[in-house]
C-alpha cells in the first residue's frame, strides 16, 4: 500500500474509529485499526466485536493495499503533529511507514487477514433523524442508562418507532427519560412493513455515544437501518454497525402518572441553582425536601446535615392543588432539570411517595402550556 493524504482528513477518521478499539488480551487485533485502500479512497475500520465502525477518505492511491495498526501508537503520533501537512503512508509486509513533513514513524502492524469482518449494509436506509435534534437528546437519555449489568436491558436506550416520529426512553430503575424525536421516511412501504414487524428495540448506551461522536454542527441528518438484530447507523462519511440488545425493555409508560394533584410551574433555572445548592448540604443519603406551599405560591427547598448544617431557598412559583411535600435525592433531580430546555418548568406531583414528572413548559399566546414532548420521572425517597 502507498498512498498520500490530508492531515485533517486523517485526523478526524483516527479520531472517528479509536474509540470503539477492544482491549482484550486473547484478541490483540481488536486493539488494531484496519487501513485498506477500497475504490480509490482509504477505509478506516475498528471493532470491538460488539459495535463496528468504518468510514472512507480521499487519498492519492498509488498502490493498493491494507494493514492493521495498533489504534492507541497511531493516534497518538498523528494527534501531536503541526498542522499543515500532507500524510504519506507505505507498508512494508507488516510495517507501515508514515511520514508528515519532518516527522516520520514506522509502526509494526499486524496482517489485515486475521482481523474480524465488520457487517455492512448493502440496501437504503429506511429513515433518519435530525442530526441537530439527535444530538441535544442523546446526552439526556445516555445519563439515565443504567451501569448495573445484571440488567442487561436498562443499558440501553429504548426506540419506540412509529408512524410520525420514535419515542426513546432510558432508565435505571430511580428515574426514566422519555423524549419523543421526529423521523423522515426515507422508503414509506418498507418502513411501515419494519415497525408492523419489529417496532421496539433496545440499543445500546455505547452505540448512540459513537452517534453522537460522529455527529459534527455540519450533520444534516442520520440515516438509520434495522435488520434481524443489528442497527446501521449513517453519519456523514462515519457508518457504524452494533447489536441490538436482546431482552424486552419494561413497560415504563405504566409508571408515568396520567393526571397530577399538584401542578407547579416555576423558573428552571432558579430550581437548577437551588437544588444544587441544597445538595451542597446533604449527608450520605443524599437527602434534599421539596415543599409545595400553595397558599404562599411558592416552593421551599430545604437540607441539612450534622456534619455540614443547614440550607433553605425559596422560589415563586405557580402552584395549583394541594400542599406537597417530598424528598428527592438531589442528583437525580438535577439531572431531569438540565434535560429541559425552556425557561420555564413543570413539576407534576401526587403525593409524596409516588413518581414525579418534570416537563417542559412553552409559551403560547400569552398562555403557559406544558410540553410533553419531554417527559422526566424521578422517583421520590419514602420517608
Amino acid at each position: 500500500m502507498k498512498l498520500i493524504c490530508t492531515q485533517e482528513n486523517f485526523k478526524k477518521a483516527i479520531y472517528n474509529t479509536e474509540r470503539v478499539i477492544g482491549k482484550q488480551s486473547t484478541l490483540p487485533i481488536l486493539e488494531n485499526i484496519l487501513l485498506e485502500t477500497e475504490k480509490g479512497m482509504l477505509k478506516f475500520s475498528a471493532t470491538n466485536l460488539e459495535i463496528g465502525v468504518f468510514l472512507k477518505i480521499g487519498a492519492k492511491i498509488e498502490k493498493e493495499g491494507k494493514i492493521t495498526v495498533p489504534a492507541k501508537l497511531i493516534s497518538s503520533f498523528v494527534n501531536n503533529l503541526p498542522a499543515g501537512e500532507n500524510i504519506s503512508i507505505e507498508t512494508d509486509e507488516q510495517l507501515l511507514k508514515i511520514k508528515s513533513g519532518n516527522y516520520k514513524a514506522n509502526i509494526k502492524g499486524l496482517g489485515a487477514q486475521d482481523f474480524p469482518i465488520i457487517p455492512e449494509f448493502d440496501g437504503e436506509f429506511l429513515f433518519s433523524f435530525s442530526g441537530i435534534e439527535l444530538q441535544n437528546v442523546l446526552p439526556k437519555l445516555l445519563v439515565s442508562v443504567s451501569v448495573d449489568g445484571s440488567r442487561p436491558e436498562l443499558g440501553g436506550v429504548n426506540v419506540i418507532l412509529g408512524e410520525d416520529g420514535v419515542n426513546m426512553a432510558s432508565t435505571d430503575s430511580f428515574r426514566l427519560l422519555e423524549v419523543r424525536v421526529g423521523l423522515k421516511k426515507e422508503k414509506a412501504d418498507e418502513y411501515a412493513a419494519l415497525i408492523a414487524k419489529t417496532n421496539s428495540i433496545i440499543v445500546p448506551s455505547n452505540t448512540l455515544s459513537e452517534v453522537l461522536r460522529a455527529i459534527t454542527p455540519e450533520t444534516q441528518e442520520v440515516k438509520v437501518a434495522v435488520e434481524e438484530s443489528q442497527i446501521f447507523f449513517q453519519v456523514d462519511n462515519v457508518r457504524i454497525v452494533s447489536r441490538l440488545i436482546n431482552g424486552k425493555y419494561p413497560e415504563y409508560k405504566q409508571i408515568i402518572p396520567k393526571e397530577f394533584a399538584t401542578k407547579t410551574i416555576l423558573d428552571r433555572d432558579e430550581l437548577l441553582r437551588a437544588v444544587k445548592i441544597a445538595g451542597f448540604f446533604t449527608n450520605k443519603s443524599g437527602e434534599v425536601n421539596f415543599k409545595l406551599k400553595a397558599k404562599e405560591g411558592e416552593l421551599e427547598i430545604t437540607a441539612q446535615s450534622e456534619e455540614k448544617g443547614e440550607n433553605r431557598t425559596q422560589i415563586k412559583a405557580e402552584i395549583d392543588g394541594p400542599e406537597q411535600e417530598i424528598v428527592f435525592n438531589p442528583r437525580y433531580v438535577t439531572d431531569g432539570i438540565s434535560a429541559v430546555t425552556t425557561p420555564k418548568i413543570a413539576f407534576l406531583a401526587n403525593s409524596g411517595s409516588s413518581p414525579v414528572v418534570l416537563r417542559m413548559v412553552s409559551e403560547k399566546e400569552g398562555k403557559m402550556e406544558i410540553d410533553e414532548k419531554l417527559t422526566y420521572v424521578v422517583m421520590p425517597i419514602k420517608n
